[in-house]
């Protein structure tokens, strides 16, 4: 289907169902599937060949100020924007880094982006990337350039208490979708991205 969301036109799923239950014959024994078609066998080696390219994609990890945070979070593009705040030594941010990578793999042909900002002081700064080389995080990537977690806080958003790791979705224009502290449902927040009219619904 194009959008699970949307409001289905028929309902021979359900109709098949209440007729099985009912002992009755099916209306409908078979309908046409519209929509991507990389789920088919003959497309089974893409997946292989994807992640081939990714892994050739440069990660670079630059410094970021608090004045530019505050850009970041101010979102003046026209693009749905997704933040994590983590740190190497923060295990529940290495774990559920992965779900971010993909994320961006998933929805950066839209008008999407993923910025992840590093909150290990600036002399980690050597560590922080190993790890998103490791990651083949691609996407935009920062780290606070000073060892001040309050100013981080401040500019990252005042109502956070400071728990790694953090998250935030923010529509163009600033406003903030979604923000969480500590590991996020990667489902539930695909489905908050997708549904939002600011991503578009192509490639």
């Amino acid at each position: 289907m194009e959008k699970p969301t949307k409001t289905p036109h028929s309902l021979d799923t359900r109709n098949a169902i209440d007729a099985l239950l009912a002992n009755k014959e099916v209306p409908v024994t078979t309908t046409k599937v519209f929509g991507c078609s990389i789920k088919w066998a003959e497309k089974s080696d893409w997946i292989e060949k994807a992640k081939a390219e990714w892994a050739k994609e440069p990660v670079k990890l630059d410094t970021i100020t608090a004045d530019g945070i505050k850009e970041l979070i101010a979102n003046k593009t026209g693009k749905l924007r997704l933040i994590n705040v983590w740190a190497t030594w923060c295990g529940p941010c290495v774990a559920e880094f992965p779900d971010f990578v993909d994320m961006n793999r998933m929805y950066r042909r839209r008008d999407f982006e993923f910025i992840s900002i590093s909150a290990d002081e600036p002399a980690k700064r050597d560590k922080a990337l190993e790890f998103l080389q490791k990651s083949q995080a691609s996407a935009t990537n920062y780290i606070f350039n000073v060892d001040d977690k309050y100013k981080l806080i401040e500019a990252i958003d005042p109502k956070w208490q400071g728990a790694l790791p953090y998250t935030m979705v923010i529509e163009p224009g600033g406003k903030v979708l979604y923000a969480k502290d500590g590991p996020v449902d990667a489902a539930a927040l695909k489905k908050i991205i997708v549904d939002d009219a600011a991503i578009g619904r192509y490639y």
